[in-house]
């Protein structure tokens, strides 16, 4: 099968699709915690001002973690996969938040954590740590009151005002002392979210992971791991390093996952990842692989779809969540390819263009001839 897209200088080039879907294991266990970061589904229909009132589909939203939680992967809910902080706000968060824990009661074996943070603050309300703590606590309690886990998402607000390692120390050590469950922290590189420069008081690497080593040893009890997204193998492997006995890393890391959860063969890294929306069937043959201590089989799936994630997670990162959505509707888990905030528009045609080719090579593609007629219809928006 065929296909014309864009090429360079606005040229046009035949494509010949070459990969073979790949197909799941049904019923997989796998030897690693895999969380999948997911994304919500828009209302195209509902969205009269897409920048500002998000409309969601609400059943294609929790089909899609059905999907997953077929596939073996817990959830994590309303990240930033889900466009926190991009368009999609506390408001809707919170509806999300509760319509998946209500879903996940529902399913055998489903696991859900959720995304706590500061969001709901506006830019420059926050003036104290004070105000941080209050905003953390009530999303927090929102979540633990509903039965759920939380996970600590990084703070724009706290990373405004916080003065040095001591603050992020004193607004962390009330939070975890005071939750009712074990937490998952999270630590966002400033290329996912720019505003998010020098967390943890510091952006010298070495002062900030004292920093975070320290909060987690003071809260060894409550802290369950720590998703690192800094796109660093060497960093990852530094944190993990120094994790004490019994709190778990998990790689948020979309360009080097594959061997940062293989391990070293001492340590490895559980998986808390956006790319596991996309790349699902793979992942989950792959794990099941590794779970049956075949490594050259993990490495032979889990290989091609790097370059795949590489390109969806390319500079600006912050916009990859338009290439994980580009490969829902593909493979027709969404009927549309609209995003809340318009974001389908944050990357042109040669990107997509690209992620789609990347796809078909992982075997990614799950119907060809489907996914073939909706690139189609995007190149021909776009003048192709």
């Amino acid at each position: 099968m065929d296909i014309t897209l864009p090429g360079e200088g606005g040229g046009r080039i035949l494509y010949r699709l070459i990969g073979q879907p790949v197909q799941p294991v049904a019923g997989a266990r796998f030897s690693r915690i895999a969380y999948a970061a997911a994304h919500v589904v828009a209302d195209p229909f509902a969205m009269t001002n897409p920048w500002s009132r998000p409309a969601v589909d609400w059943d294609k939203t929790m089909a899609f973690r059905h999907h997953l939680w077929r596939l073996g992967f817990r959830v994590a809910e309303a990240m930033d996969t889900s466009q926190r902080g991009m368009g999609f706000d506390w408001a809707n968060a919170r509806e999300l938040i509760r319509c998946s824990i209500i879903e996940a009661r529902n399913v055998e074996g489903a696991a859900l954590a959720s995304g706590a943070g500061t969001d709901h603050l506006a830019p420059g309300a926050a003036s104290t740590l004070g105000d941080v703590i209050a905003a953390y606590e009530e999303q927090f309690d929102f979540i633990e009151g509903l039965g759920g886990k939380a996970i600590m998402m990084a703070s724009r607000a706290l990373a405004a005002i916080a003065k040095g390692p001591d603050d992020y120390i004193g607004v962390y050590d009330r939070i975890l002392s005071q939750a009712s469950g074990k937490v998952i922290l999270h630590w966002l590189g400033d290329m996912f979210d720019p505003a998010l420069k020098g967390y943890w008081g510091s952006k010298d690497f070495e002062t900030a992971l004292d920093t975070v080593v320290a909060i987690i040893e003071r809260h060894a009890g409550k802290v369950e791991g720590i998703k690192i997204s800094l796109l660093d193998a060497g960093k990852e492997i530094a944190l993990r390093n120094r994790l004490p006995k019994g709190v778990v890393m998990f790689t948020g890391d979309d360009f080097n996952y594959p061997e940062l959860i293989a391990g070293d063969g001492d340590r490895h890294s559980h998986a808390l990842l956006g790319i596991f929306d996309a790349i699902a069937p793979v992942a989950n043959a792959a794990l099941a692989k590794l779970a049956d201590g075949d490594r050259a089989g993990y490495d032979a799936l889990m290989a091609p779809t790097v370059p795949l994630s590489r390109k969806i997670f390319e500079a600006p990162t912050e916009y990859y969540k338009a290439g994980i959505v580009f490969m829902a509707w593909v493979n027709g888990h969404q009927e549309h390819f609209s995003m809340v905030g318009g974001m389908q528009s944050a990357r042109g045609i040669r990107h997509y263009s690209d992620v789609f080719r990347l796809a078909d090579q992982a075997g990614l593609l799950a119907d060809p001839e489907r996914a073939i007629a909706r690139m189609t219809s995007l190149c021909a928006v776009a003048g192709v």
